[in-house]
């Protein structure tokens, strides 16, 4: 079965039980998305996705919005336009935002200027989170898109060692009881740091190496293997630079994992290339 829609006057045909998100993608708009993945249940945090449709008296959110037969949708209305300038202005006057590519990029697309709240702005602004070898949390970077807490979840890992606490201006990412990370339920797959857009959540030896300004993506190099430690065949995306391993991820288009790794196949590597000692004759 098969459902029919307009998007910005273009008839488009999609599978019943798509989303309007998945409309404009066929239709090759290029909509920006925020706390979207594909292979997260949508949560409808961020606003940033937001479409004009007709008959509706707000604006409405097209990753979790599903298609009907004569709908008609506008994706770059003046209303569109100004609510995710606003939503990308909000963001970026409260939480760092320096190493959130995607949402740089949306910035200049929506001419989003934050500093016209002041400098007064109240900001997530909080020490760096380092109480393990693996990954490190800084939440000044924070945006509560909420995909950390849902790879932790039902859609993943099935661990609830995360969720959001508090409300308002006092909600947070934090673990169960706001217990100390070693003390709490995490496995340490890494799944929140797959998904993270905005570098809350950054493998350890990234962080040190931005730290010592060695990090540099332009001479990183990426290769895919399937994962040894195991039968279950987890593809593994292999970044290296200078000849080593600084981080492992996996495609989201996998069909084994969907991207999700466990602790073994995201952090087990860093014994390559540290080499062998020789045995006594």
């Amino acid at each position: 079965m098969s459902v029919q829609v307009e998007i910005d006057g273009k008839p488009v045909t999609v599978a019943d039980g798509a989303t309007l998100l998945d409309a404009c993608k066929k239709a090759s708009v290029d909509t920006p998305t925020l706390c979207y993945l594909e292979n997260l249940t949508p949560v409808n945090a961020c606003r940033v996705c937001v479409v004009e449709l007709e008959g509706a008296r707000t604006l409405v959110p097209a990753c979790s919005r599903k298609c009907e037969n004569g709908m008609k949708v506008k994706t770059d209305s003046d209303r569109v336009r100004l609510s995710r300038k606003m939503v990308l202005e909000f963001l970026a006057s409260s939480v760092d935002v320096s190493l959130a590519t995607d949402l740089q990029m949306q910035m200049k697309r929506y001419e989003a200027d934050p500093s016209r709240y002041g400098s007064q702005a109240q900001t997530t602004r909080q020490p760096v989170k380092i109480d393990n070898d693996l990954y490190v949390r800084d939440y000044s970077k924070c945006v509560l898109c909420y995909k950390c807490v849902e790879a932790c979840g039902t859609d993943a890992q099935n661990t609830f060692a995360i969720a959001v606490a508090g409300r308002g201006f006092d909600a947070h990412i934090s673990t169960e009881s706001d217990v100390p990370l070693p003390d709490s339920a995490c496995v340490y797959c890494g799944n929140c740091i797959g998904v993270c857009p905005t570098g809350a959540l950054m493998f350890k030896t990234e962080y040190d190496m931005r730290e010592a300004g060695t990090w540099d993506e332009s001479k990183q190099t990426q290769g895919d293997t399937i994962c040894a430690y195991c039968g279950v065949g987890c593809t593994l995306t292999v970044h290296a630079q200078d000849n080593q391993i600084v981080k492992v991820s996996s495609p989201l288009d996998h069909d084994v994992t969907r991207g999700h790794l466990c602790i073994k196949g995201r952090f087990g590597w860093q014994f390559v290339g540290k080499g062998t000692k020789k045995r006594r004759p």
